[in-house]
């Protein structure tokens, strides 16, 4: 099987007889889809001002691994070591505290997050155009309860006598694309118009 490391294309052997394993390779297809179709480049241009160091990680690169994490069942920063792991499929990959300090820098930053969502239209524009684009679009919106364990930032109790936190998140009905999504404390509303508008204002764009 041939994927890409670093932009160059390298040879991983499949193999069932113990030697040379490696694990979650299924996931080194993602991103390599990320680069086909312009994700990481474009992520890289538009946040190339917050790159640090000329030697530095490069933050479309740490996006895409985060990425690549999640499609993989992680579910925190820490759960990118298991895309560390695999530095055959996936070249050097950046730290915990790397990939947490640029998360919390793009959050932070005015118009660094409308920046990766922009960077994430021009490639769903790009999938579109390489794979056709569905002739109807279809947008779901739906609210979920996610439970939290500890008095989380903004975690709070829910109508269901749960705590935790309730996001609110669109999905194009036609591919289960995830267009947008509002982080919410628990206690927020299942129907609060504003949010709603909020939310299909970010998957519109």
């Amino acid at each position: 099987m041939k994927v890409m490391r670093d932009g160059r294309p390298v040879t991983v052997e499949v193999t069932s007889d113990g030697a040379g394993l490696v694990s979650h390779a299924g996931s080194a297809l993602v991103a390599r889809v990320a680069d086909r179709v312009g994700l990481t480049s474009s992520l890289s241009s538009r946040l190339a001002g917050i790159k640090q160091r000329r030697r530095g990680h490069d933050p479309g690169r740490v996006i895409r691994d985060l990425a690549v994490m999640l499609v993989d069942g992680g579910e925190c920063v820490s759960d990118l070591g298991a895309v560390r792991e695999q530095d055959a499929l996936f070249g050097q990959v950046a730290s915990d505290s790397t990939a947490f300090r640029l998360v919390d820098r793009i959050a932070s930053t005015p118009g660094l997050l409308d920046a990766v969502g922009q960077a994430h239209a021009r490639a769903r524009a790009r999938f579109w155009e390489l794979h056709g684009a569905p002739e109807r679009l279809t947008l779901d919106v739906d609210a979920t309860l996610i439970t939290a364990h500890s008095e989380k930032e903004q975690a709070a109790g829910n109508y269901k006598g749960g705590y935790g936190f309730h996001p609110l998140q669109v999905y194009l009905d036609e591919t289960r694309e995830a267009l947008g999504g509002l982080l919410r404390p628990g206690n927020a509303g299942s129907n609060t118009a504003d949010d709603h508008k909020l939310v299909l204002d970010l998957a519109l764009a």
